[in-house]
């Protein structure tokens, strides 16, 4: 089975480069599933119904969320409605949407599960994400051994020690919030494949998908401002994965910068 997940959308810029380039990627690397962390998509914070269905036309099968998911309340009955769009499970009960799903695939035989999750340090303090995934991956290994978890965290000591946590129980975990992609992608000894941050998919002409000039006065006047997408230079930055369907194990994960980077110049 070869997956790809897409790290967190960032406003317009974002959906404006997976319009341009998605397809293509689909295409080339003969991927099968594709899930996509969206909880910055509608003007950098929570998304909208009309985004959701622009980006399952796009190819994108499963919508992952983080610390923003709640921010648009009038998405709140479709997420209660659809488990297309997934927020973290660990959020306390009674919250909108679902955490986890278990999808088939039309090209293979054996289901993916998904699993959405948020860490606690330095974030908002909800139920362990720990316990939490315990349950969740016991509940899919009754329908597949094939499970993806998107861990939403601040602390990269915190990924890590999940990825750690889950190896041998799930097929990838794959990090996301912080966007901007890690380059520690491999394979652990019981067969999981992890990231610790796929990156963002927007534009990188700013800070972390915000225009510079707002992110800087943030930074030195210390006071909150007013939100600005930044515009220009637009990256996917994704991760793609095989994973086999017998096991569960990942075989292979490749991280992707589309386009790439410039690192030289004349």
């Amino acid at each position: 089975m070869t997956t790809l997940f897409i790290g967190d959308i960032v406003g317009e810029e974002g959906l404006g480069v997976l319009r341009t380039f998605l397809p293509s990627l689909i295409q080339k690397y003969n991927v099968e599933f594709v899930i996509a962390n969206g909880e910055n998509s509608h003007e950098g914070h929570g998304i909208n119904e009309a985004i959701i269905n622009e980006l399952l036309i796009l190819g994108i099968h499963v919508i992952t969320g983080g610390d923003h998911s709640f921010d648009k309340w009038k998405v709140f009955p479709y997420m209660r409605s659809n488990n297309h769009i997934l927020r973290p499970l660990n959020y306390p009960s009674g919250n909108a949407g679902f955490g986890y799903g278990i999808y088939s695939i039309p090209s293979v035989n054996v289901p993916i599960g998904i699993i959405n999750i948020q860490g606690r340090t330095f974030m908002k303090a909800i139920d362990d994400p720990f316990k939490t995934v315990d349950w969740a991956i016991d509940q899919i290994h009754k329908e597949t051994p094939v499970i993806f978890i998107d861990f939403h965290a601040e602390a990269t000591a915190e990924k890590v020690s999940m990825g750690w946590y889950v190896d041998g129980r799930a097929s990838v975990l794959v990090g996301t919030h912080t966007h901007i992609p890690t380059n520690d992608a491999r394979i652990l000894p019981k067969g999981l494949g992890y990231l610790t941050d796929a990156g963002m998919t927007g534009s990188y002409a700013g800070s972390l998908g915000m225009d510079v000039k707002v992110a800087i006065k943030r930074f030195t006047t210390g006071v909150h401002q007013k939100y600005k997408s930044a515009a220009g230079d637009s990256h996917i930055s994704a991760v793609m994965t095989k994973i086999d369907t017998n096991s569960g194990k990942c075989r292979e994960i490749r991280p992707i910068i589309f386009p790439e980077f410039n690192s030289v110049t004349e």
